[in-house]
């Protein structure tokens, strides 16, 4: 029986060292290696391979603002390089069996994938005579060219694709390895080798040889939109995304797809389209959660009429209410106020931003689109103040400066910037002068109302804060010193309490009317110091009255400030923001005040335009008459007795540069008389042009190298007023300012 047992374990033995030779072509060498390789070794692989696919998914970060990409995945253009490939048998760039490797770790999971397969590929490939006997080398292949894909080596993946393609024709994953490859090719640029390839695989394939799988066609069809998005051939990539939505195998891809075709329809401005996509996404059950609610706030963007967007409305507040969708009330709050802004329900709409911007995790970009929206919403009420503010938050919460609506914004912030410093000038120095003009009695009366506020603002302030310090230390390290959980009873936080306390009040004894500072403690160092109250003019009276002017020349300098603010105010309203109604209150107003003798005929001037351009006869004859009867000589008046017939500008901006340049010789070369005939000639023909304001200064110039002072300054004030917001414009108040100096 001994005997029958060793021969029985000496024959299996026997087979088993027959059957691990990859050079015998028997049924026990083929199922050998092909269960020792895809149990073992490929089994790790391809868990390896699902790793990385799960860090990819779980690393990154859409961009919900922009058009999505096809494949959730970035990849770094400059590392896409192409290797040198050692010559052997085995192909797709690995070294033979024989060849002595080196035995480094893995530096990620797709790492630790490629050597799986390369391992499986080298230990249990049977090429014999040409052909490969182990059924599973394909598969490993297939691991090894997905591995280099995702490590972004996608020279050598399609080299481990196309040794599958060239040696195992007849596999049943032999599709699954083309669109793989075609995908490698879209990412090194070659997208026209991709659609090719794919439109054989879908057309040839499927009617001439056997029906595809579902799967098959989905990625298929994915592949050549990923293709034709490349190409900017976007209506052939969404026939294709279309196609790849039909079967919904893969479902996370499925809504990915369905998300990007929504967002090309909504980028064309086919709002219906886009509306039913995103209807059918958001209720799309399998579909990854954040595709369905994307979906619904894409659906609120695309909404075309009132009965949709108040369904819309509905769903959205649905969604507000559930408390899974925290993570996106920033998003679903800005899309509440948005439609409430289009149904001209502001003060909702303003409610629903502020709601916006107060949710927790907000993401900065979302933010930035907020303040945006409430900066137009004021700007358009003519609250330029508050527009101002934030158009200011846009650009501090937003990461992204160079993105053309960015630039916009700073481009408003910017031109609000100069009317803010005008309306605080305006309001400052009208503060001042109101406060000046009281009687000394009235005057004691504000400030002492002032002080009041000021106290009761600073004391709250100093509870807040206090408390701020109590509730911070309940969930910090000062807590371990605690006895209880009142405040009182953590010296840390009464510590820090006192001496928050003293910085705003000073040591104060435990008294009635301890806030007033005649009851702040007197340091004293020894007896023959003298005793020395600290005063806080924050809350002295008497500091507060001395800084009201009472000298008439500082007062009238308030004025003439003031003046010329309302001034530039009324010329920024009427021809930066086209706010007409808003320039003649300032331009009225500072006319009324009786402004310096310089300013009376621009004003009349700019008031006669605006109420001629909107035909109130009446009042435009009022400031007409001001300037024809105390005006006559003015280039203004002459306008006016002859108004020049608008002759259409026929000269390219090419052809007017080239004119300006030629006069500006001229005028570098001393013809001063030549260039004012020129121009003259030449500003009838370029009323729509932008260059005007140039020729307008250049003339004079002219005027003012040959020509008497006087006429100087008018042609000076002519550009000034006219074009006062231009940089020619600013030039001419500045040349009118020294020459009226000297």
């Amino acid at each position: 029986m001994k005997q029958l047992n060793k021969i029985l374990l000496f024959t299996v033995l026997l087979g088993t060292i027959y059957a691990c030779s990859t050079k015998k072509d028997t049924v026990i060498s083929r199922n050998y290696h092909a269960l020792t390789s895809h149990f073992n070794i490929l089994f790790n692989g391809e868990e390896a391979f699902k790793k990385g696919i799960e860090g990819i998914n779980q690393g990154y970060k859409d961009d919900w603002f922009q058009q999505l990409p096809i494949e959730p995945i970035v990849f770094d253009d400059r590392k896409i390089v192409a290797p040198t490939f050692k010559n052997n048998s085995l192909g797709a760039g690995f070294g033979s069996k024989k060849e002595k490797t080196t035995t480094t770790q893995p530096a990620g999971p797709f790492e630790k994938a490629e050597e799986k397969a390369v391992k499986a590929i080298q230990k249990h490939g049977m090429n014999i005579n040409g052909l490969e006997r182990n059924r599973k080398i394909d598969d490993a292949y297939l691991l090894l060219g997905k591995a280099r894909y995702y490590s972004q080596r996608f020279v050598p993946a399609v080299e481990a694709f196309n040794y599958v393609i060239a040696n195992y024709p007849n596999a049943n994953l032999i599709a699954e390895t083309k669109i793989w490859r075609a995908k490698a090719n879209i990412r090194m640029d070659n997208e026209e080798f991709a659609i090719e390839t794919m439109k054989l695989l879908l057309v040839v394939t499927d009617t001439l040889e056997a029906d595809l799988p579902n799967d098959i066609k989905e990625q298929a069809n994915t592949a050549l939109a990923m293709a034709y998005v490349k190409s900017d051939s976007l209506q052939k990539a969404k026939k294709h995304l279309i196609l790849a939505t039909r079967t919904q195998e893969n479902k996370a891809q499925a809504a990915r797809n369905m998300f990007v075709l929504g967002q090309m329809y909504a980028n064309e401005n086919k709002k219906d389209s886009a509306a039913a996509v995103f209807n059918k996404l958001a209720n799309f059950k399998k579909a990854p959660y954040k595709y369905k609610i994307h979906a619904n706030i894409e659906l609120a963007k695309n909404v075309v009429n009132d009965s949709i967007s108040s369904s819309v409305l509905s769903r959205l507040e649905k969604l507000i209410k559930d408390r899974d969708n925290r993570p996106y009330l920033d998003q679903l709050y800005y899309q509440v106020a948005s439609l409430h802004e289009k149904n001209d329900s502001i003060a909702l709409a303003v409610d629903y931003y502020n709601r916006s911007l107060r949710a927790k995790n907000g993401g900065d970009k979302q933010k930035s689109f907020t303040y945006e929206n409430l900066g137009n919403l004021y700007f358009k009420n003519s609250e330029y103040q508050f527009a101002s503010s934030y158009y200011d938050s846009v650009l501090n919460v937003s990461t992204d400066s160079l993105a053309l609506r960015i630039r916009r914004v700073k481009r408003k912030y910017k031109n609000l910037a100069s009317l803010i410093n005008f309306e605080n000038v305006v309001a400052t120095n009208d503060s001042i002068i109101r406060i000046a003009s009281l009687p000394k009695n009235e005057q004691e009366s504000y400030f002492k109302n002032y002080i009041e506020n000021l106290k009761k603002q600073d004391e709250e302030a100093a509870q807040l804060r206090l408390n701020q310090i109590a509730f911070g230390a309940n969930s910090s390290s000062l807590q371990t010193n605690s006895k209880g959980e009142w405040y009182f009873y953590n010296s840390q936080v009464v510590s820090f309490g006192k001496t928050e306390f003293q910085k705003i009040w000073g040591k104060r004894k435990l008294e009635d009317n301890w806030r007033w500072s005649a009851n702040a403690s007197i340091n004293t160092r020894n007896t023959d110091s003298v005793n020395v109250s600290k005063i806080n003019t924050r809350y002295d009276l008497a500091s507060y009255l001395e800084t009201i002017p009472t000298d008439k020349q500082k007062i009238d300098t308030l004025k003439i400030d003031r003046n010329q603010a309302l001034y530039e105010l009324g010329l920024i309203y009427k021809e930066q923001f086209k706010n007409e109604n808003l320039a003649i209150r300032r331009l009225e107003r500072v006319l009324s005040l009786n402004p310096k003798a310089e300013l009376v005929l621009p004003i009349n001037w700019h008031l006669y335009q605006i109420y001629n351009k909107n035909g109130n006869l009446e009042k435009s004859n009022t400031h007409k008459n001001v300037i024809l009867s105390e005006y006559p000589n003015t280039v203004f008046a002459q306008i006016i007795k002859n108004p020049e017939n608008k002759i259409e500008n026929k000269e390219v901006v090419n052809e007017v540069e080239k004119t300006y340049k030629k006069l500006y010789y001229l005028y570098k070369k001393g013809e001063f008389k030549n260039v004012l005939v020129n121009v003259n000639d030449v500003l009838p023909t370029i009323n729509n042009s932008k260059l005007k304001p140039k020729f307008e200064l250049l003339k004079a110039y002219a005027i003012g190298k040959y020509l008497d002072k006087e006429t100087y300054q008018r042609a000076l004030e002519f550009v000034a007023i006219n074009y006062g917001s231009t940089e020619e414009g600013k030039k001419a108040k500045e040349i009118l300012k020294q020459l009226t100096k000297e």
